[in-house]
């Protein structure tokens, strides 16, 4: 009896002491999420459109970054930031992954930079440099928001290492109707118009953070649409149908954090488009879908957390001469104008044009159960497409505008088709000319290498 009551205590006392055959199990994942308002203070000129003549005029819907950091059980961190911003360029995040790199020890590879396109946002510094007719008092407005937005994107994540909890994620696809492809062929070639026909990804990926208990705490989704509801007409800042799409979710669930990526979508747009109600219109249907995919079957996602991120140079077809340049000058077309007065301060300083871009990828791997690949620049569906052919369209997770958006990025098919995403855009980015057509292969199979190396 004495013996058996030894026992007895033993059992009853090991829970207390921590033996680790009766310990809760680990959890997983940790989260942790937060947000940052980042809507311009005072009227700045506005992103996307070179058609508008005169900086913001008041704050329709505002604009923020929200951080949400991830970690598995061995310490592995990954930082995804999504913004309300035409986008990133390398010059603006470069900077801000260094600072979060040195403040919070993460990794170039653990820091995700994305961003919703929306082209009622702010000018940022270094971006669509031909396009905007900046005059001093409008470029320096740009140089301070840009320089209180790092500061704000560098606080943001910080704030969502510092919320990292016990969390579960989980994974499931939806659809909403709105995007259209948006190049048709006319007589003179391949116009910005809706076309049914042409391809397109009207998939939403939905990514679910639980907290204790099953909570919800986040819900980060990604779209590949351009967010042009709204057009050159409008002059307030305004986030498009991310940002309705974002709101709808947080008031039907308070107290969650609604974020958004921009898929694909380079060469898609809302369908129909131009007033506000259709803004409402087109984020409420995208809140709906990803509310439905939040109330169905999804898969949890287990680790590890293998990030991996590297650059490939993507080639420009070869540049004209400078006496080419030199008669763009005196160009009718005043962006003809300055591309051309660009390119010839680059020749001056350098001698002679870039022949290729240093290309950002980079490649999130959550275990077996999902491999996110963020793309940088306006990537068109056809990248999506085939890596979803190629890799599996289920566990797998194609953004753009991610890291750097500097350019479209062009597939074969729509450099050899031509038009504004192959060659016209190509003047207001201030880049040297259109991608040679071997740029799909450069990029997919850098893609395919890095994740290989992710496994």
């Amino acid at each position: 009896m004495r013996r058996s009551a030894c026992l007895l205590c033993l059992f009853v006392l090991l829970p207390a002491i921590g033996w680790p055959a009766t310990a809760a199990p680990r959890s997983e994942w940790k989260a942790g999420i937060a947000t940052v308002d980042i809507t311009p203070a005072k009227p700045i000129w506005m992103a996307g459109y070179g058609a508008r003549k005169k900086p913001s005029e008041g704050v329709a819907r505002r604009l923020y970054a929200k951080a949400l950091a991830l970690e598995d059980r061995r310490g592995q961190r990954v930082v995804i930031i999504t913004s309300d911003l035409l986008g990133f360029p390398r010059a603006v995040a470069e900077p801000i992954a260094e600072r979060i790199g040195k403040q919070y020890r993460l990794r170039r590879d653990a820091i995700l930079f994305s961003s919703s396109h929306t082209h009622s946002g702010p000018v940022v510094r270094e971006s669509l440099t031909s396009m905007y007719g900046l005059d001093g008092q409008q470029a320096a407005a740009v140089l301070e928001y840009t320089a209180a937005l790092q500061d704000k994107v560098v606080e943001v994540a910080g704030a969502a290492l510092k919320d990292l909890a016990p969390a579960a994620l989980s994974l499931g696809f939806g659809e909403a109707p709105f995007a259209m492809n948006r190049r048709t062929k006319k007589e003179t070639g391949y116009v910005i118009s809706p076309n049914p026909a042409g391809p397109v990804d009207r998939r939403v990926d939905v990514l679910k953070v639980e907290g204790a208990g099953g909570r919800l705490r986040a819900v980060l989704f990604n779209y590949a649409c351009h967010n042009t509801t709204l057009g050159a007409d409008n002059y307030q800042i305004h986030s498009d149908y991310a940002g309705v799409a974002q709101e709808t979710l947080e008031t039907a669930h308070p107290g969650v954090t609604a974020m958004f990526m921009q898929g694909c979508g380079g060469d898609a747009n809302p369908d129909p488009r131009g007033t506000m109600a259709l803004v409402d219109t087109h984020g409420a249907s995208l809140a709906a879908a990803v509310d439905k995919v939040l109330t169905g079957g999804m898969r949890p996602l287990s680790g590890p957390l293998r990030p991996v991120f590297d650059r490939v140079n993507l080639p420009f077809a070869p540049a004209p001469p400078r006496e080419e340049w030199q008669a763009r000058l005196k160009s009718k077309d005043v962006y003809q104008q300055r591309h051309a007065r660009d390119m010839l301060a680059i020749l001056d300083r350098d001698g002679r044009l870039p022949s290729s871009y240093p290309y950002p990828i980079q490649v999130v791997r959550f275990g077996k159960d999902l491999t996110m690949v963020a793309l940088a620049g306006e990537v068109v569906v056809d990248y999506d497409l085939r890596l979803k052919k190629e890799l599996g369209a289920e566990r797998l997770w194609v953004s753009g505008y991610c890291n750097d958006v500097f350019a479209y990025i062009a597939s074969k098919r729509v450099v050899q088709e031509g038009g504004y995403e192959a060659a016209t855009s190509m003047i207001y980015y201030g880049q040297p000319g259109p991608w040679s057509p071997e740029v799909e292969e450069v990029l997919i199979g850098k893609v395919h290498q890095l994740v290989r190396k992710s496994k």
